[in-house]
């Protein structure tokens, strides 16, 4: 699987997308509606109207990779349908990507240490 860069926001834009839609289109939508840089390497997780299907946008450095993924059976969890996108933590997007339940995984916050040694 391609993953997410560790320090670029991955976000799942809320509203469900035509998905005829490919590279181009979803790039558009990234950057008239969402308001996002479609080749900053933002990744960008949309849904599909049934909620069994999901498409992830992201540039790599050479070019825009599309990944679609259909689930065999149920759907996956989503956020609530509204205009804008939700930003998701590595983790939250792994567990979603995998159709499992991504509102319970928290991630812990450390601060890091005032000193070495």
């Amino acid at each position: 699987m391609i993953v997410a860069a560790q320090r670029l926001p991955i976000v799942v834009a809320t509203r469900p997308v035509d998905f005829r839609c490919g590279h181009q289109a979803l790039a558009l939508i990234v950057q008239d509606q969402l308001k996002l840089d479609p080749h900053s390497g933002v990744t960008v997780i949309f849904r599909s109207k049934r909620g069994d299907r999901l498409k992830i946008l992201v540039w790599d450095g050479s070019g825009l990779v599309l990944i679609y993924k259909r689930l065999e059976q149920g759907n996956f969890a989503w956020p609530k349908v509204q205009d804008g996108v939700m930003r998701l933590s590595r983790a939250q997007y792994e567990a979603l990507f995998e159709g499992l339940e991504w509102r319970r995984v928290v991630a812990q916050r450390v601060a890091p240490p005032a000193a070495a040694g």
